[in-house]
């Protein structure tokens, strides 16, 4: 296979494992296969803030901004059939009523979704509506779009470095865990990273470079979370991840524009 080919059907694993987008009927599951497709994880966020930008764009012309900021968010989470929202969710769980890892661990891998999973789902998209609402408010279009690629994008590099940095905790897989990649060569994470940083050129400006710093702050003290309850980290530690950091973006970067 040449290193076109390989690439393309790698850069067709993430999508597969990562979106609910359609690909071709050849990209199959491979562990291999998804643990090099981890290197195009914030191009699939990309992917995403694209979609949900473009509803966003051709939307808050003809209806109030509120309701374009949440149907961008419907196609968002649609765009990946709501996967990460689903590992905060259990995150949720599992941390809120387990004491020990392996009662963390049974919660997490429970399909019910829990009081706290729920609570923490409704406050996650409140955060994100009401961030998105008043950055839309705050900004031009082409901004808010800019943020919402590169929140997207940097959150899931963020993802990107917990694989890199920390253990995968399970041992035992079953019908039920979720396809995860569980390594990423040094060479794979450099990659992710460019990937993840590029959208942040775009802004022409320097200061958009200092909101790294608060969401890798995030993605450290999970780690140390994560690792200090269970150990590691699952595939639900990764998309909880995701959305803190995501959320963490919004967040950082209205402070800095109101105040810088």
């Amino acid at each position: 296979m040449s290193i076109i080919k390989q690439e393309v059907k790698i850069f067709f694993t993430a999508m597969m494992f990562y979106t609910r987008l359609p690909c071709p009927s050849w990209v199959d599951h491979s562990e291999d296969m998804l643990n090099k497709a981890t290197r195009y994880f914030p191009v699939m966020g990309w992917i995403v803030a694209g979609i949900a930008g473009l509803v966003f764009w051709g939307t808050v012309h003809v209806l109030p901004v509120s309701v374009s900021v949440l149907l961008s968010m419907v196609a968002g989470i649609l765009a990946t059939g709501a996967f990460h929202e689903d590992g905060w969710a259990d995150v949720c769980d599992g941390f809120g009523g387990g004491w020990t890892k392996e009662r963390i661990l049974t919660i997490m891998k429970d399909s019910a979704t829990g009081a706290y999973g729920v609570v923490g789902v409704v406050l996650m998209l409140l955060f994100k509506f009401f961030l998105l609402l008043e950055l839309a408010e705050t900004v031009t279009i082409i901004i808010w779009l800019l943020v919402l690629l590169s929140a997207h994008s940097i959150s899931r590099l963020m993802a990107v470095t917990m694989v890199f940095s920390h253990s995968y905790v399970r041992e035992n897989e079953d019908s039920k865990a979720k396809p995860l990649a569980k390594k990423l060569p040094r060479g794979a994470l450099i990659i992710a990273g460019i990937f993840g940083v590029l959208p942040l050129f775009l802004f022409l400006t320097y200061w958009v470079w200092c909101l790294l710093i608060p969401v890798f702050l995030v993605k450290v003290y999970l780690g140390y979370y994560f690792k200090k309850w269970i150990g590691g980290y699952t595939g639900d530690c990764l998309g909880a991840t995701q959305q803190l950091c995501e959320v963490v973006f919004y967040m950082s970067f209205l402070v800095l524009w109101k105040y810088i």
